[in-house]
């Protein structure tokens, strides 16, 4: 008998981490404490930028464009998942799946595309420091960010419009906490070479492109950075991509130890645990770095912290 295809009907089973009862409370309140902490931490990000006149300059702009990405990117996955968690079912409609799946790719490809315009805009400032104002004015900063999003949708349209041409079997379970592309492609009965082909020529053009973009920014920075005579001269330069190269760091080192790991197990449930780095930990992480490690942005939360204080006395 040949599997039956219906996607008027589907249904798919999202299996997460564990089927154990007992790990479901911890599972749920480490996801909500670290979902409620990301949120908060980079609505702060945002509110400090917006409030304080001395942060409205392009590199900030990026950052709190940033910041709101994180955001809907783990909003994406992460409630759905506590939903299902709270009312013990496992359940994604076929149309659930294929939104959430067009959202997640739309956010993960916004995240390198900023960070590439992040770089590209400390090496203007260190490179060309007098022509900075002059390069990053407001009209491009925007138009890099409108080109950013208007890439990452077309992308995102484009992998979501090649999976609706698919046909799936019945009784479908994805061995991850979200509709991911790749476990999707591989539960289809129909062909799905050209799907992959797409998907993987699209991941080495965008990804390898913003990874490319981001070291070429680096080596010239790095390269003007050596020219500088004093040390306290380069200690400056440094010190102002300290943070965007560590957040670089840590979202392309988790994106790739997330598929290596699942190509050296083969175990999709290995592969959704690893998923955890960049889906979740890093956007989280983000508000800290960018916080701890420049003083400007500490300078803004510590008055935006103040006259919260301040409200609430006086509630």
């Amino acid at each position: 008998m040949e599997p039956e295809n219906d996607t008027k009907i589907l249904e798919f089973l999202l299996l997460g981490f564990s089927e154990e009862p007992e790990l479901q409370p911890l599972i749920f309140g480490l996801f909500l404490s670290m979902y409620l902490i990301t949120v908060f931490g980079n609505l702060l990000i945002i509110l400090a930028i917006s409030s304080d006149p001395h942060l409205h300059t392009p590199m900030y702009f990026f950052l709190s464009s940033l910041s709101f990405v994180d955001i809907c990117f783990t909003s994406t996955t992460i409630p759905k998942m506590l939903q299902n968690i709270r009312t013990q079912s496992k359940v994604l409609t076929y149309e659930g799946c294929i939104t959430q799946m067009y959202f997640f790719i739309l956010f993960a490809v916004l995240d390198m595309f900023l960070l590439t315009v992040m770089a590209y805009d400390r090496f203007v400032a260190i490179c060309h420091p007098l022509h900075y104002m002059v390069i990053m004015n407001p009209r491009l900063c925007g138009l890099l960010v409108l080109v950013s999003w208007m890439m990452s949708a077309l992308n995102s349209l484009l992998q979501s419009v090649m999976v609706l041409r698919l046909s799936f079997c019945t009784d479908l379970e994805i061995p991850h906490f979200f509709c991911e592309i790749n476990q999707l492609i591989q539960l289809a009965c129909s062909d799905m070479f050209l799907n992959e082909i797409v998907m993987y020529f699209a991941a080495a053009i965008l990804g390898g492109g913003s990874f490319t973009g981001i070291l070429y920014s680096y080596s010239k920075i790095v390269s003007s950075i050596q020219r500088i005579s004093s040390a306290q001269g380069k200690y400056k330069a440094f010190s102002t991509c300290a943070s965007h190269l560590s957040v670089v760091s840590l979202f392309y080192c988790t994106c790739l130890g997330v598929y290596l790991s699942s190509a050296a197990t083969h175990s999709s449930h290995s592969s959704a645990i690893a998923s955890v780095m960049y889906t979740v930990v890093t956007p989280m992480l983000n508000p800290f770095i960018y916080s701890l490690r420049n003083k400007d942005m500490k300078r803004a939360l510590e008055r935006i912290i103040r006259k919260a204080g301040i409200t609430l006395f006086w509630g």
